[in-house]
C-alpha cells in the first residue's frame, strides 16, 4: 500500500495494542499540556504508528441520557445519536494526543473537521469494539493538520467509523510556503445562506454541561477566565456539540455519511441560528457562519 501521508505506514502494517479500560481524560489532559512546549509540528514528522483497540466497550446509559439531553437529542430509544461513538472513541484518541511520539502540540490544538460513515442504526445496549490510530499529517495553509481516525466494529464488522481533522497553527519558512499544496475547501459549501429554521439562545453553562456529559473538560469550554488564557474573551462550546446539535435539529438517519467544517467559535453565551435545506446545514451567528455540514443517506444494511 503506497503511503498517503508522511508517516503512513499502512492499516495491515499497523501494530495493536488492547487496552482493559477506557483512559481517563483529565490526565491525559494534564500530560499533553506539559508536553506541549516540548513539540516542534511540522507535517513531514512521524506518527504513532499503533492502534489502539478497547473491546467489549459498553454505553453508560445514564451519560447517554446527559449527552442526549445538552444535545437535544430524543431521549430513551435503544439507539445511539450518530456522534456518539466520538465520545466513547475520544479517550483512545486523547491518549495518542497526549503522547510524546504525537508530533503536534495538545495545546491549541484545533478540530477542524469530522466526517462520520453509520453503516446502521447503532443500539445503545449493544458492546463495541473501539479503534483509534492517527492515519497521518497534511501540510495546511496554516500548520500541521493530523487525521485521526476511530471505528466501532459489531461482531467483526465496522459499523461507525470518522475521520477527524485537528490542526496546529505554526509558522513556516518561506520554502515551505512554496512546496504547499493548495488547502483544500474545508467544508461542505462556501455557497449562499441556507434558510434560517430556528434560532437557539445559548446559556453560559452548555460547555460545563457538555463537558459532563461526554468527558472532553478543555479549560477553553468551562469558564471565561480559563478561556482568556487561550486568546477567547468567553467560553466556546465544543465544536462537537454544535454538530451534535445540529443533527439532532436535522432528525434522525440510520444509514448516513454526515460532514462537518468548523469554521468559527461559538462563543458562550450567546445566540446561533441553524439553518439547512436538502442535505445541507450549517450555524450562524448573525453573518458569521460558524460550522458548515451535509448529511448523505447511506443502503440500509441487511441483517
Amino acid at each position: 500500500m503506497a503511503d498517503r501521508y508522511p508517516g503512513f505506514t499502512g492499516t495491515a502494517e499497523r501494530p495493536s495494542h488492547t487496552l482493559t479500560a477506557p483512559p481517563s481524560l483529565t490526565p491525559l489532559l494534564a500530560r499533553g499540556a506539559l508536553l506541549s512546549p516540548l513539540k516542534h509540528p511540522h507535517p513531514t514528522a512521524t506518527v504513532p504508528p499503533t492502534r489502539l483497540v478497547l473491546p467489549d466497550t459498553r454505553v453508560d446509559l445514564a451519560r447517554l441520557a446527559a449527552y442526549e439531553r445538552v444535545c437535544g437529542f430524543a431521549t430513551g430509544a435503544d439507539a445511539l445519536p450518530v456522534t456518539y461513538p466520538h465520545i466513547l472513541g475520544f479517550p483512545l484518541a486523547m491518549r495518542i494526543m497526549a503522547s510524546r511520539r504525537f508530533p503536534l502540540p495538545l495545546l491549541g490544538l484545533v478540530h477542524t473537521s469530522v466526517e462520520i460513515t453509520q453503516r446502521r442504526e447503532l443500539a445503545a445496549t449493544a458492546a463495541y469494539e473501539l479503534t483509534v490510530y492517527v492515519e497521518g499529517l497534511a501540510p495546511h495553509r496554516r500548520g500541521t493538520e493530523a487525521t485521526v481516525v476511530t471505528e466501532a466494529r459489531v461482531d467483526g464488522g465496522v459499523v461507525w467509523e470518522s475521520r477527524s481533522t485537528y490542526l496546529s497553527r505554526h509558522g513556516r519558512k518561506r520554502q515551505d510556503r512554496a512546496t504547499e499544496a493548495p488547502a483544500a475547501p474545508h467544508g461542505p459549501r462556501d455557497t449562499e445562506p441556507l434558510p434560517t429554521l430556528a434560532e437557539w439562545r445559548l446559556a453560559g453553562d452548555v460547555g460545563r454541561r457538555y463537558a459532563a456529559a461526554s468527558g472532553d473538560r478543555n479549560p477553553i469550554h468551562l469558564h471565561p477566565l480559563t478561556a482568556r488564557l487561550f486568546g477567547f474573551p468567553r467560553a466556546i462550546a465544543h465544536g462537537m456539540w454544535t454538530v451534535a446539535r445540529c443533527l439532532a435539529e436535522y432528525g434522525p438517519r440510520d444509514a448516513v455519511t454526515v460532514r462537518a467544517a468548523f469554521k468559527a467559535p461559538v462563543l458562550l453565551p450567546g445566540t446561533v441560528t441553524y439553518a439547512a435545506e436538502g442535505p445541507a446545514f450549517e450555524l450562524r451567528g448573525g453573518d458569521r457562519v460558524h460550522l458548515t455540514g451535509e448529511v448523505r443517506p447511506l443502503p440500509v444494511e441487511s441483517g
